[in-house]
């Protein structure tokens, strides 16, 4: 039975992105269970402050920031540390949970010590490539990942397809290990008239809502693209886009389109005020392990429109709880969204049938089922 864990990761609150706040959110389950848990992560370089109380031990190690990507770190690797915190104190089962030098040596001490080891897949660095002009690499990079997820006794993955694909480059012993979403942080209730009013949005306004990293591999400009197309028209007056989140474009786009709304980071309640007082949650990015945003988007009542893979092709079903379209089609996710924002009453229905699919998916079972899988590696 697992009663220990030593979580590693180069990314943990402070910084915000999807692996920070699954991992999170996964800490907290954990704890709530009874496991003794230890995260060993690099020393935060956030500028904000992070209100919420650890209950975990909490094992800081030397970082530097990743070039083009300031507001995250590459851990130092740190093998005598981690080999002395973990003599001191052996955990059942070390997850790595993500591919830096840190990673790598925190893999390999777990083998050396003979610990069993798990790693998971967050980000898709391999297809992230292409956005930075770096095609030329990308089976260097699948290689070095294969070196460190062949370490570990099981790799866990957010999605059947990706499994899938990680397959066919050579991955093995890869499970399924899926997401939750907090339906009491993310939820209708917090819309706000206020907040919308401050976007200038009218009674019969509509929001186009954007929640991630701004970054070229999120393939806003798409999604700005068709805001425009819709504001320039005329024939949907009142329609406002609202950017939520901090990235290396964002300067650029703010510049570009004075008229939309760049909200900037937020967290906890204030995130999921602008979740809930969005109307039509489009996310164009094709390079997502999962894509965490859907699932909260649906959990405040938005109207989603995605791509049909990852996380909308589990939890989307085209006419009933949002949008999906095939990926790629650049073609076919303008036409759902321009549909989309000129019917708000069926964006409504869309988002209340989307709040009802994401009650289906509390965290409590991701978190049993990761502890039953992760007790299984453990010798009687």
């Amino acid at each position: 039975m697992l009663s220990r864990l030593s979580l590693v990761t180069e990314t943990f609150p402070p910084e915000v992105n999807g692996v920070a706040m699954t991992l999170n959110r996964l800490s907290a389950n954990l704890v709530d269970r009874g496991i003794d848990l230890q995260v060993v992560h690099p020393t935060p370089r956030a500028r904000y402050e992070w209100g919420q109380a650890v209950s975990w031990d909490a094992v800081n190690v030397f970082g530097f920031p990743i070039p083009g990507y300031p507001e995250a770190q590459v851990g130092l690797p740190s093998w005598l540390k981690l080999a002395q915190i973990w003599r001191q104190q052996r955990p059942d089962v070390v997850h790595v949970a993500t591919e830096g030098i840190l990673g790598l040596t925190a893999a390999l001490t777990a083998r050396a010590m003979k610990i069993p080891l798990v790693t998971s897949f967050h980000t898709n660095f391999h297809e992230y490539a292409k956005h930075y002009r770096a095609s030329l690499i990308k089976p260097l990079v699948i290689q070095y990942l294969k070196t460190i997820h062949r370490l570990a006794e099981i790799n866990l993955v957010p999605d059947p397809d990706l499994i899938v694909d990680l397959k066919g480059h050579g991955f093995r012993d890869c499970r399924y290990f899926g997401r939750g979403v907090d339906t009491d942080l993310f939820s209708p209730e917090k819309r706000s008239d206020d907040l919308r009013r401050q976007w200038g949005v009218g009674t019969d306004g509509l929001v186009i809502l954007h929640v991630s990293r701004v970054a070229a591999e999120k393939n806003i400009q798409l999604v700005l693209d068709n805001i425009m197309t819709l504001r320039e028209s005329g024939k949907q007056p009142g329609v406002t886009g609202v950017i939520v989140g901090d990235g290396p474009e964002r300067k650029r786009l703010e510049e570009k389109y004075p008229e939309l709304v760049f909200a900037g980071m937020r967290f906890d309640e204030d995130l999921a005020t602008h979740y809930a007082s969005g109307d039509l949650f489009c996310f164009a990015s094709e390079t997502e392990t999962f894509g965490n945003v859907i699932l909260e988007a649906m959990a405040s009542g938005c109207a989603v429109l995605s791509y049909d893979y990852a996380a909308g092709k589990q939890y989307i079903r085209t006419g009933e709880n949002g949008e999906l379209v095939p990926l790629g089609d650049a073609q076919a996710f303008s036409s759902a969204m321009i549909a989309l924002a000129g019917d708000k009453e069926r964006c409504k229905q869309l988002g209340s049938q989307a709040r009802q699919s994401a009650l289906k998916v509390p965290w409590a079972q991701i978190v049993d089922s990761y502890i039953n899988e992760l007790g299984a590696l453990l010798k009687p």
